[in-house]
């Protein structure tokens, strides 16, 4: 049973989830309030009078980027710093068993900084139904737009029944060769006979490293892809691989920025930094400013 202080602490945090997106729609000078079906009208920087930079879509972090920070710096620094009001948040910045005074004191920074958590992850999902609900209810009480996992398969049809009650998706992240959700026929099978609120964190860096093409697994998924995690790689010699910053590697970002819009992409657009820095802000930051110009150029050729 939850305890009506937490009842009351998942109310506000309800409340302000939907303040903020109601303010970004008056930000964005809109008639009104739009359903999640209508997500391109969200996207038409023209209606929008070209004041997003990011052209609708909800440009956030994958707080890993920021790992070396603890968790009221790495806030402080998208607040700040990054100007970026959305976050996914990994499990070691804001741990689920966390006390509730530490809880609640995480979700004030957030609110105090202006920063909501779209999504979280990457998690695990094994046959135990009761661990599984434990996610699900951390994920209702955060408000959260989707949970980035990787199910085993057993899990499944927990999963199901989950999503049936809850209502919030399960982004299945691929992580690179090998792993077990590499491929676009891997994972087809995997989500083909399950719950549609099953589908995709679709990790662009780590598809390519698959020598998978991430506009290729958004055009063949759509309306399953319930996360993005951005990031770029660039082949070398040899078949070396390199993590980069964003636009600097073999990621088709317009491309795929077309392809989320033609899907009516509505999830978090989660950047990820992989390169090993101790101060990565300023990368943080080229990566940002490239995928503003990448948005302008989707825009210049409606």
């Amino acid at each position: 049973m939850v305890s009506p202080d937490r009842d009351r602490e998942s109310q506000l945090d309800r409340r302000a989830f939907l303040a903020q997106g109601m303010l970004a729609g008056a930000a964005l000078s809109l008639p009104a309030v739009l359903a999640e079906g209508a997500f391109a009208a969200v996207l038409d920087e023209k209606k929008a009078g070209g004041s997003d930079p990011y052209g609708g879509f909800k440009m956030g972090i994958q707080s890993y980027s920021l790992r070396h920070f603890e968790f009221r710096k790495m806030v402080d620094i998208l607040s700040g710093d990054l100007s970026i009001k959305w976050v996914e948040l990994y499990p070691g910045h804001f741990p689920m068993e966390a006390e509730e005074s530490d809880y609640r004191m995480r979700r004030r920074h957030m609110r105090q900084g202006g920063v909501t958590p779209a999504a979280y992850g990457v998690v695990p999902f094994k046959k135990d139904a009761g661990a599984n609900r434990k996610v699900f209810e951390f994920a209702k009480r955060m408000g959260l737009l989707s949970i980035s996992a990787d199910p085993d398969p057993d899990s499944f049809d927990s999963l199901d029944k989950l999503l049936e009650e809850f209502k919030i998706p399960v982004a299945i992240h691929n992580h690179g060769p090998g792993s077990r959700y590499d491929k676009i026929e891997v994972i087809d099978k995997a989500i083909k006979d399950h719950h549609k609120l099953i589908g995709l964190c679709v990790d662009t860096g780590h598809f390519l490293r698959s020598e998978v093409d991430p506009v290729e697994v958004v055009k063949h998924f759509k309306e399953r892809v319930y996360g993005v995690h951005l990031k770029d790689v660039k082949n070398l010699e040899g078949g070396k691989k390199k993590f980069t910053v964003l636009g600097e590697g073999d990621l088709k970002t317009v491309e795929l920025l077309k392809a989320l819009r033609e899907a009516k992409f509505n999830g978090c657009m989660a950047l990820e930094y992989e390169e090993e820095e101790q101060s990565p802000v300023a990368s943080i930051k080229r990566c940002l400013e490239s995928m503003k110009e990448s948005v302008k150029k989707t825009s210049d050729s409606h």
